[in-house]
């Protein structure tokens, strides 16, 4: 990644926990562990106290859009 990921940046955090985590099918992750997996990431740079729940739920669809594309 070139800039910091922020909550916004919902595609390319979608493709960097698919990178991270890719056995793991998105649909079966807790908001909870989204939400610090989502702050691991190496490039990710906001405040945890930025996200909620949509924000959370628009990260896991596009990891899930993203994931599916993966397997074929």
């Amino acid at each position: 990644m070139n800039r910091p990921l922020t909550w916004t940046a919902t595609e390319d955090i979608a493709i960097a926990l698919s990178d991270a985590h890719p056995g793991v099918d998105p649909l079966t992750v807790r908001f909870t562990d989204l939400h610090k997996w989502v702050m691991a990431l190496p490039d990710f740079n906001d405040d945890a106290k930025n996200s909620n729940e949509k924000k959370l739920e628009a990260i896991q669809m596009a990891w899930h859009e993203e994931w599916q594309d993966r397997r074929g």
